[in-house]
């Protein structure tokens, strides 16, 4: 059950997702005078993680002053529109670029639980009788109206004693380290920062991630944090696999996360035509939510928010854009299954929990000639994890199909930052934090990442627990 507790005599962090799992993010600082969420994620991946979606939260969500979003991936703002709709009465604030992503992300997700909870009861193959959605399309338009955008390198105070900046992350379009300072009843001031999905310095599109500033608390993600990445392989696997299916004379299916990951792929895609190293295949890009997203990016181009490459703004488009076919209707997503001659779908989800990319792998996964791409992290027990991990067979839409297709796992393709970057970003710190979390990470990634920050900063790191409260003070 939801809580209206008083709130608490000294700055209390309380962790409400993002923690044993890279999903759900959700993290409360609570002062003597205001809650402030950061981060407001959906539970992503095996069914127990999934549950927690639909249970109430520990604090009442009307007593919540604010939200504050690091980046617009479902997994840190998804949950939002169900806030809303359990009395939450706050600003929603985030960088501007994030607002308009999440104006794209949140709209999607509310008509994607639709979509399934009603195909679900269609077939009959719901647990739940009926199959709910979350929360609606509807639901979703109704929380935009919610967002306060707040521009990079500005400072605002978004509830009592407690103010929020935000600095270029490098994740995504839009993508911010926060930081919150909280004043005390002492007149002290405490900084909690959060990384929010920290980027990579070489990302085709963004910025490298600011530097960490002095901070007295810091939440860092630890996706990767127990692997390197390795760029160069990754792109000429991926190179590989494309001319290894063009010549069996097949399909290369690439399940994508729509905000980004698709982009940065058709950079690739673009960087290895260009250079001779595939074929000049067709390039179907089936999600209308990825191709909103591209919108974006292309509109931030021209006009820079502030974590654009210098050598990009206002200067050309990466994306190869002319040469790619843009799928927006659902009779040209089928026509895509009927394809008789090589190409390339790139379609979404990235992790294959639902969309499109679902119909796709069930009409290509069963045939030798074709090949699946996995283009980023694949969470336990998602339909990608089970892919990467060799499974026979997997469950799309209420049937098994078996796994004959070849599967090319390429968890280096990724803008989150892998265990050397993450230590190195941390090194930055003028000093020691009084407390660092490893959070946002699978429990052997998060282990490692420790390992290594003792090993080469000598400092304490604490990899927190689910519904875990820690002091600020």
């Amino acid at each position: 059950m939801a809580t209206t507790a008083p709130l608490s005599d000294v700055p209390v962090l309380t962790f409400l997702g993002g923690t044993g799992t890279v999903t759900g993010s959700k993290f409360l600082v609570e002062t003597p005078t205001a809650r402030v969420l950061v981060d407001c994620g959906l539970f992503q991946g095996e069914k127990a993680l999934r549950l927690r979606n639909w249970d109430a939260l520990s604090v009442d969500p009307a007593s919540i002053d604010a939200v504050v979003l690091t980046h617009a991936h479902v997994d840190h703002c998804g949950y939002v529109p169900r806030l809303v709709n359990d009395g939450f009465r706050g600003p929603v604030v985030s960088t501007p670029s994030t607002a308009e992503l999440c104006g794209i992300v949140l709209p999607d997700s509310g008509h994607l639980q639709e979509e399934e909870a009603e195909y679900a009861n269609r077939k009959g193959f719901s647990r739940h009788k009926p199959a709910l959605a979350l929360y609606t399309e509807a639901d979703a338009r109704r929380a935009l109206r919610s967002f306060e955008p707040l521009p990079f390198r500005e400072r605002r105070e978004v509830a009592e004693g407690i103010a929020v900046g935000f600095r270029p992350s490098g994740h995504i379009l839009g993508s911010a380290i926060t930081t919150l300072e909280l004043g005390l009843r002492s007149g002290a001031t405490r900084k909690v920062t959060f990384s929010g999905d920290l980027g990579r310095p070489q990302h085709p599109v963004l910025v490298a991630p600011d530097p960490l500033d002095h901070a007295d608390v810091v939440l860092v993600e630890s996706t990767y944090g127990d692997r390197e990445h390795d760029d160069t392989g990754a792109l000429e696997r991926l190179a590989d696999a494309v001319r290894r299916t063009a010549a069996r004379g097949g399909m290369v299916v690439i399940p994508a996360f729509a905000v980004d990951r698709t982009e940065v792929l058709l950079v690739h895609l673009r960087q290895l035509r260009d250079a001779g190293a595939i074929p000049d295949l067709p390039i179907f890009v089936d999600s209308p939510m990825a191709l909103a997203t591209l919108g974006v990016y292309k509109r931030a181009l021209a006009d820079d928010g502030g974590d654009i490459r210098a050598e990009l703004v206002d200067h050309h488009d990466p994306f190869g854009s002319a040469d790619i076919t843009e799928v927006r209707d659902v009779q040209g997503s089928m026509e895509l299954d009927r394809l008789r001659y090589p190409a390339i779908i790139v379609s979404a989800s990235g992790m294959a929990t639902g969309g499109r990319v679902l119909h796709h792998l069930a009409r290509y996964l069963p045939n030798h000639r074709n090949t699946i791409v996995l283009v980023g992290f694949q969470a336990a027990q998602t339909r990608g994890r089970q892919l990467a991990d060799g499974a026979r067979q997997v469950k799309l839409l209420g049937r098994y199909v078996p796994v004959r297709a070849e599967v090319v796992d390429l968890p280096s393709f990724s803008v989150h930052a892998d265990r050397s970057e993450l230590v190195d970003w941390l090194s930055g710190a003028a000093a020691e934090p009084e407390a660092l979390f490893l959070v946002h990470g699978e429990p052997d990634a998060s282990a490692a990442l420790q390992d290594a920050i003792v090993e080469r900063l000598g400092w304490d790191a604490v990899i927190p627990s689910y519904e875990e409260r820690v002091r600020l003070d």
